[in-house]
């Protein structure tokens, strides 16, 4: 088992729950724009956030956005250690350093001092997009074990300086590498694991991507947080994260659907149904299994098991709660609104 750090309320390692990050894309020193995207985040299950740190503007605007949002705050350090000063100064819960870009070890001893005078965590984070040459193989070519060198070496500077709240991390785009890398990692030491798979893509390509990388480790007892790097919007970083946590039976925040793939079978409109339930269900997040089904073959097998469902039948849908039919043959222009006003009535929710 790994050991606990602690970031400002969330605990990572431990046997904790896996914990949710992301990175907001606004310009840090922009205030109200970051913070109305932490809070977008947060309203989306984010529980850790991170925010770029390229100048000293960016660092010490951290200490007005921590005066705003509820969510613990990472600095993300690249190439100057004195950008970790000031967002320390400025109040960051935590940091993250690139052994890739800031090399020179008084530097990071120094910073290591200062963390830990406040309590604050690092987390040491290798990209392979970043690798210091002296981690690479002779060709220059990037190597699992390099990757695992490169983290140990900045470890070892931060723990003889008697840093011990460490958190550590090795991304790659490349999905075997990643999986590779981090399998060894955790044979080197107890130190929480940070997964994720960086660059992945678009959302589309990287959600999937993110997926194998990030579900292959954790379906192994790998991983004590994640984010899931995707370019565009971060908040469908949070959303991506909790759908590999749920189809893993690790963790759950709002409704699970079990949604027919359909076919000649089916009678009425299921993607478009399920894309409306969930739509106006969005506001739930207790953990709940809706079925949305098109047809009987699995649909009462699946309404026997699930929260809530709609079984379809020919233009119309029957609705059911824990296993037993509640409202037959529902017109299917109705069942949208009559199954969402159910469910929201079950469980309380009146959004």
């Amino acid at each position: 088992m790994t050991r606990v750090v602690r970031v400002g309320d969330a605990v990572i390692g431990g046997g904790s729950p896996v914990v949710v990050q992301s990175m907001t894309n606004t310009d840090t020193a922009d205030v109200r724009a970051t913070v109305d995207q932490i809070r977008r985040l947060q309203a989306a299950g984010c529980e850790l956030v991170r925010v770029a740190v390229p100048d000293l503007a960016a660092a010490q605007a951290i200490r007005e956005i921590k005066g705003e949002v509820m969510v613990p705050l990472v600095a993300d350090i690249h190439y100057d250690h004195r950008l970790a000063l000031a967002a320390l100064e400025a109040g960051a819960d935590k940091l993250r350093l690139n052994p890739g870009n800031i090399r020179d070890p008084k530097h990071i001893q120094e910073v290591a001092r200062a963390a830990g005078d406040r309590g604050v965590p690092i987390r040491v984070g290798v990209n392979a997009g970043s690798v210091d040459g002296r981690f690479r193989g002779s060709q220059g070519e990037i190597t699992p074990d390099g990757l695992v060198d490169a983290v140990l070496w900045e470890v070892d500077l931060l723990e003889t300086a008697g840093f011990r709240d460490v958190v550590v991390a090795i991304k790659a785009h490349d999905v075997p590498l990643t999986v590779e890398a981090n399998r060894l990692l955790c044979q080197e030491g107890n130190w929480p694991i940070h997964l994720g798979v960086t660059e992945a893509g678009t959302e589309w390509e990287g959600a999937i991507r993110s997926a194998v990388g990030i579900g292959i480790l954790l379906a192994a007892g790998i991983g004590d947080t994640l984010r899931v790097s995707l370019a565009g919007d971060p908040v469908r970083e949070v959303e991506a994260a909790w759908e590999i946590l749920a189809a893993l039976g690790l963790r759950q925040r709002g409704p699970s659907y079990v949604v027919c793939p359909t076919c000649g079978r089916t009678g009425i409109d299921v993607p478009g149904i399920a894309a409306e339930v969930k739509r106006r269900l969005s506001p739930i997040v207790q953990p709940l299994s809706i079925a949305i089904m098109g047809c009987p073959v699995n649909g009462l097998g699946e309404a026997e098991r699930a929260d809530f469902a709609v079984v379809g039948g020919k233009g119309f849908g029957t609705l059911y709660a824990h296993g037993k039919v509640v409202r037959p043959k529902v017109a299917e222009e109705q069942v949208v609104a009559e199954f969402a006003a159910l469910v929201r009535q079950e469980v309380g929710e009146h959004a």
